[in-house]
């Protein structure tokens, strides 16, 4: 009888876990489309915030009435500002995001062509970051003296360095002094890609590796100090599991969301270090139809900019709440 009892009780538990994740996916898929919507609306607004969007367009020149006309139909001008929105995102939502002043083609093409190495660029530095930031932290959290000193005062030194000043020394020391590395470019496929993009990916990792760092030093010292970490350890069981199941395993849980956060805000630091090498990637695009006011490719970039950002986050809240039910079933996030 009790068998039962308690079979049917880990079942309704079973139940009841399924649905509060249920329950919590749905909350955080609302909010990531509600997030989509409020920035695509806030990017298109952005032609107008530029004042009238003919002079924007024509960077302030003279333009044959014929062109002023063009321009007008192709978007929308003459439509009250919403309705010119709702035609826009469904254009966004068939792929179709204009044509390019300053390239003469379609925007989707010129994202295309230039996403590839922006992208691998992204994921070197987000593998740096993963690989040195949190190892360094780990042995900083649980090595104290010299090692814990050292990595801590390397952190706070790098933090405050900003990725262009680190391309600056990059370039100078291992480029131009040493000629280990090319100063500019992306290289022509592997491995030549991954040694044109090593120092660009520590330039854009340094100051966010630092960050995560930090982040897992405090969090693995605050697990070290738990009750249930002091009791295993006064009775005996080997330092090695202990650390393993306990310490390093719980700790990953606000460095996950750290590390989530950090990588997503790797695209737009891109920009930065794609200029300083002469990378052809997203970031120098959207840096020089900026200049062009290219309007189009701005708001395509911008819009792909915010699509990985909310779908990392969304990546990231989902897997902590895999990892910490209380997330889920507290009523919080």
């Amino acid at each position: 009888m009790s068998s039962a009892v308690a079979s049917t009780r880990r079942r309704r538990g079973g139940s009841h876990r399924l649905a509060g994740l249920g329950a919590y996916l749905r909350r955080r898929l609302i909010a990531s489309v509600m997030t989509l919507l409020v920035s695509t609306f806030l990017v298109f607004s952005s032609l107008y915030l530029a004042g009238d969007p003919i002079t924007a367009l024509s960077r302030g020149r003279t333009i044959a009435p014929e062109m002023e006309t063009a321009l007008r139909e192709q978007y929308r001008l003459d439509d009250p500002f919403f309705l010119r929105y709702i035609a826009w995102l469904g254009d966004l939502l068939r792929g179709d995001l204009g044509n390019s002043l300053m390239y003469s083609d379609q925007v989707t093409n010129v994202i295309g062509q230039r996403m590839g190495v922006t992208f691998e660029l992204s994921v070197y530095a987000a593998a740096i970051i993963a690989v040195i930031g949190v190892g360094s932290g780990i042995i900083a959290g649980l090595r104290r003296g010299f090692a814990d000193t050292a990595i801590l005062t390397s952190t706070t030194v790098l933090m405050a360095v900003p990725p262009f000043v680190t391309a600056i020394v990059l370039l100078g020391v291992f480029s131009v002094a040493l000629g280990w590395f090319p100063t500019r470019g992306a290289g022509d496929g592997y491995p030549e890609r991954i040694w044109y993009l090593t120092l660009p990916a520590v330039a854009l990792a340094v100051a966010s590796l630092s960050v995560v760092s930090r982040v897992t030093r405090t969090s693995v010292r605050q697990e070290m100090g738990r009750e249930h970490v002091q009791t295993a350890v006064s009775r005996g069981i080997p330092p090695g599991p202990t650390t393993r199941r306990h310490v390093i395993r719980n700790a990953m849980i606000p460095v996950t969301t750290v590390m989530g956060l950090t990588i997503a805000s790797l695209i737009a630091l891109t920009a930065i270090v794609e200029q300083a090498f002469g990378i052809n990637g997203l970031g120098s695009a959207l840096v020089q139809a900026a200049s062009y006011n290219d309007f189009p490719v701005v708001q395509g970039i911008a819009v792909i900019y915010v699509l990985i950002f909310v779908v990392i986050n969304t990546i990231i809240d989902v897997s902590y709440g895999l990892l910490d039910p209380r997330v889920r079933f507290g009523g919080g996030a």
